[in-house]
């Protein structure tokens, strides 16, 4: 018994990352949908989002997971998405969509990929990760997460 109560500090050290720099940096990408008329084609965007305003990120990821499968080049539920994987503590799977919204044909979303993806690495525990890509978000001359990817790379730089 005293060898185990001596290994739980050790232990305790290898446990989950801490997490207080991803829900720092972590953001909801805003909802830009939720207004949209509801009919039977919205209704389930529109059902995911409402989950996704109350923060509730695990019902509006299975939510918007269902979108997905239907379609799977639905980009704007497939961003909705990352962001409430993010939420709900899962970057891994966030960071799988990410990919896929990176190597789609539309580029509607280039700044959001490099910013969650950045997250994703924070909230992974990568820091060396999302400090390369903070860097690389921050010498962009007109980059929508410029600002915040500074304040991440000045963070790191310190931690």
């Amino acid at each position: 018994m005293r060898r185990l109560l001596f290994l739980l500090p050790l232990l305790a050290a290898c446990g989950p990352k801490d997490d207080t720099l991803c829900q720092r940096y972590f953001e909801p990408y805003p909802d830009m949908v939720s207004q949209r008329e509801r009919n039977d084609r919205s209704a389930p965007l529109l059902d995911a989002m409402a989950a996704y305003d109350r923060k509730d990120f695990v019902t509006a990821a299975e939510g918007l997971r269902a979108i997905i499968d239907k379609n799977e080049n639905d980009y704007t539920a497939r961003m909705y998405l990352v962001s409430a994987l993010l939420g709900s503590g899962d970057p891994y799977k966030a960071e799988m969509h990410l990919d896929y919204l990176e190597n789609a044909k539309v580029r509607n979303y280039n700044d959001q990929v490099d910013w969650y993806n950045a997250l994703c690495w924070l909230c992974e525990g990568q820091y060396e990760k999302a400090l390369r890509q903070g860097q690389w978000i921050a010498g962009r001359p007109a980059h929508t997460y410029k600002a915040q990817a500074q304040d991440l790379v000045n963070t790191l730089m310190d931690h």
